[in-house]
């Protein structure tokens, strides 16, 4: 074999390489309904590195309207940016394995007019100034079309799929905005739900959240790119949202008395299963700490009894609601800061003041 042979070879499996680890991004990360996982997956790669960037920009910002829109932009960008990197990436590949067979085309070209070849074969234009004239170079051609075609389809059922469930999601984090705050609270969950006289609908709450947990639990490692897309209203997120649910569940198996405690603990059950697949999924610590000081349960502690609860011995309830808090508080507060939501009571960067002030005004109201 000589020295062309061997190049056109190269030309070939380099190509047939591209093709397939594209294809594969897109049947394991699309139509597979499992977590998309791999090494060689040039979608999770691409949000991850470019959603840093995106981060230290959009934090540069003091204001924060302004923030928040340069960051919310962040996710329908990059299912833009993944569509335009999948229809290159299988331009280029074809054009490797076309330019290997080159001969096969009238008139031969040049590797540019091959790249030029490919890509209108991909998009069916066919303008015709180039055209196989063997086998070999007809059936590549005509299963790149098809290939295109494939794409199309779905990436047009994915974003259906995708803002589906992302209408799902944020229906629950708003209806959550009247009863927990704004950003969300567990306190005042808990302190907002016996002031309204709404103690008999927790079961039917904490249900409700046991199963948005599950969904999104689901959709979000099939599809992680979900996890990027910001809460189109002020001051609300999904990681603070769960975060707010979960320190009521905590609260009440430790903390509070007289109270139903088994809806908290099957809901308490499922969102700590969602914190902790997710975590594992995204690469975050697992230290198992409480994530608060002590003085912080001893003031909410205070509101509680304030607002009327009965609650257990101090020193035992803090033991437990540390072991129950530890399982999900450094996960979670790494998601919050990853993500640059904004902060509630105890969950993100709570030196950020004025989401302190608007919980309290909210608390009061």
């Amino acid at each position: 074999m000589n020295g062309s042979s061997v190049l056109r070879l190269v030309e070939f499996l380099a190509g047939l390489l591209v093709v397939w680890v594209v294809l594969r991004d897109l049947f394991v990360g699309v139509i597979v309904p499992r977590p998309a996982r791999g090494r060689l997956r040039p979608s999770n790669l691409i949000i991850r590195w470019s959603w840093r960037a995106w981060r230290w920009i959009g934090d540069r910002s003091g204001d924060v309207a302004t923030r928040e829109g340069r960051l919310g932009a962040f996710a329908p960008m990059a299912l833009i940016l993944l569509l335009v990197v999948w229809v290159l990436g299988l331009g280029l590949g074809y054009g490797l394995i076309l330019y290997s067979i080159r001969e096969q085309l009238n008139p031969v070209p040049n590797f540019g007019s091959v790249l030029y070849f490919s890509g209108v074969s991909m998009l069916t234009i066919g303008y015709g100034d180039i055209v196989p004239v063997a086998p070999a170079a007809r059936i590549i051609a005509l299963i790149e079309g098809a290939t295109g075609l494939g794409v199309v389809a779905v990436v047009i059922s994915l974003l259906f799929s995708l803002y589906g469930s992302f209408q799902r999601r944020e229906v629950l984090i708003i209806t959550l905005d009247a009863l927990a705050g704004a950003p969300p609270s567990g306190v005042v969950f808990l302190e907002n739900s016996l002031h309204y006289g709404m103690m008999d609908h927790l079961e039917e709450t904490f249900d409700e959240w046991k199963l948005w947990a599950a969904e999104v639990l689901e959709s979000h490692l099939a599809y992680p790119v979900l996890a990027y897309f910001r809460s189109s209203h002020d001051n609300e997120s999904w990681i603070s949202a769960i975060g707010g649910i979960l320190d009521a569940t905590v609260l009440l198996l430790s903390t509070v008395e007289e109270v139903p405690r088994g809806p908290a603990k099957l809901m308490y059950g499922v969102g700590s299963h969602l914190v902790e697949d997710l975590s594992w999924f995204f690469n975050f610590s697992h230290v198992h700490e409480v994530g608060i000081e002590r003085f912080e349960f001893d003031q909410a502690c205070d509101r509680l009894a304030e607002a009327g609860y009965t609650l257990a011995d101090p020193e035992m309830a803090w033991t437990k609601f540390s072991e129950l808090r530890a399982a999900y508080a450094v996960p979670l507060n790494e998601m919050a800061r990853y993500w640059s939501i904004p902060p509630s009571l105890w969950i993100g960067d709570r030196s950020y003041l004025p989401h302190h002030l608007g919980a309290e005004r909210h608390r009061d109201h």
